[in-house]
């Protein structure tokens, strides 16, 4: 497990693949076994999870696309979830 901090750069982790689930009416993640549902934020951090960008970078897109301030302390908290099921990666 990674404890991620604002330079750490996340990406979907092997086996997984996150999609928009019409049908669900959200963005899901994939993986051989099964599908997980994800809520609203989930989603919106997963998406991008894309490898390239560290977490500052995700935070300072999610506060200008939400027009809200401090968020890095739950994006970081979520991320520290995701690390543990393994739907994130660290570039």
């Amino acid at each position: 497990m990674t404890t991620p901090g604002p330079a750490s750069v996340p990406r979907i982790g092997r086996g997984f693949r996150l999609q928009w689930e019409e049908a669900q009416g959200c963005h899901v993640l994939l993986y051989p076994e099964g599908m997980v549902r994800l809520n609203q934020s989930a989603g919106e951090i997963l998406r991008r999870c894309d490898g390239a960008r560290d977490v500052e970078a995700i935070v300072a897109d999610l506060e200008a696309a939400f027009a809200a301030r401090g968020l890095e302390r739950d994006v970081l908290g979520f991320l520290e979830i995701a690390d543990r099921q393994r739907w994130v990666e660290w570039a």
